[in-house]
């Protein structure tokens, strides 16, 4: 009994990992089509900064919930109007410019650091289940995780801002000629979409470690739980985050975490075979 309730625990810290790797990616690239190579390296300068805050005496907390989204998503503004601006609609050419910020970003960073591992104590110890321990902060990720898809959830369905959100990236054309400055959404949606990744950055740094090279180790499964999703940013990001996180931590208890990203790989392409527009693409058409 212990024994399930401690996988079907990890299953969901599983998920909750996903949700929180793929939130703000999926604003960028399902709601904006920009392909963020970068995207790693902005989850990276996430957990730097935690680990910069705290080392220079900032509570923890603060460093995490409002350090590193603020710092992360002045960032991407910056980003968004000096090179991101100038690409939309120009798939490919998005790809090859944030892939190389990426490769800035990580030499930069290894300058600065150096190619050590750095990280910050992981908060609240851990608990007991029965003959098993489980850190008490896999239940802050998957709370947190859930906040973030419902405040996302919340600000498009619900606000005025998210309104103009949806209908900039559905028909800018007509959105620029109903009076609405779309450049401006558009820069403000990359900074939100920046400041979450930047958040789940600084969420994860206590259990990852933080080296210039995380990103590269990150970005792989955000984009593979994006595109498996499809283009709904809640509903895409929910339901692929679920069926890739369960059978990779399924697979990884079964066999080992080699086998474990395996099949988290093999699962996505099988997916994608059979749903070329993702989950959402077939299933839950029209849903945010």
């Amino acid at each position: 009994m212990d024994y399930t309730l401690v996988v079907a625990l990890e299953m969901v810290r599983a998920v909750a990992w996903l949700v929180l790797l793929a939130s703000g990616l999926a604003i960028i690239f399902g709601m904006m089509r920009i392909i963020n190579f970068a995207h790693g390296e902005f989850l990276m300068l996430g957990g730097y900064t935690v680990v910069t805050s705290t080392h220079a005496g900032v509570n923890e907390w603060v460093a995490i919930l409002v350090l590193a989204p603020l710092v992360v998503g002045i960032f991407g503004i910056i980003v968004e109007r000096l090179v991101i601006q100038w690409l939309y609609g120009r798939i490919l050419d998005s790809l090859l410019a944030t892939w190389g910020l990426s490769m800035l970003m990580m030499g930069g960073v290894t300058m600065v650091f150096g190619n050590t591992v750095q990280g910050v104590s992981t908060p609240f110890g851990g608990m007991k289940i029965g003959a098993y321990q489980m850190p008490i902060y896999n239940f802050v990720l998957i709370g947190f995780a859930v906040l973030v898809l419902v405040a996302i959830w919340c600000v498009l369905k619900f606000t005025k801002a998210g309104l103009i959100a949806r209908a900039t990236m559905q028909n800018a054309d007509m959105a620029e000629a109903l009076g609405i400055r779309t450049r401006w959404v558009y820069m403000t949606t990359f900074g939100i979409g920046s400041a979450i990744t930047g958040l789940a950055g600084g969420l994860l740094a206590p259990v990852t470690g933080v080296v210039p090279t995380m990103g590269m180790n990150l970005v792989g499964q955000s984009f593979i739980t994006v595109i498996t999703g499809g283009a709904s940013v809640i509903a895409g990001t929910l339901s692929s985050a679920a069926l890739l996180g369960t059978i990779s931590q399924g697979m990884t208890f079964l066999t080992g975490p080699v086998y474990g990203d395996a099949a988290l790989l093999v699962a996505a392409l099988v997916l994608l075979r059979l749903l070329p527009q993702g989950i959402t693409g077939r299933i839950f058409k029209r849903s945010l």
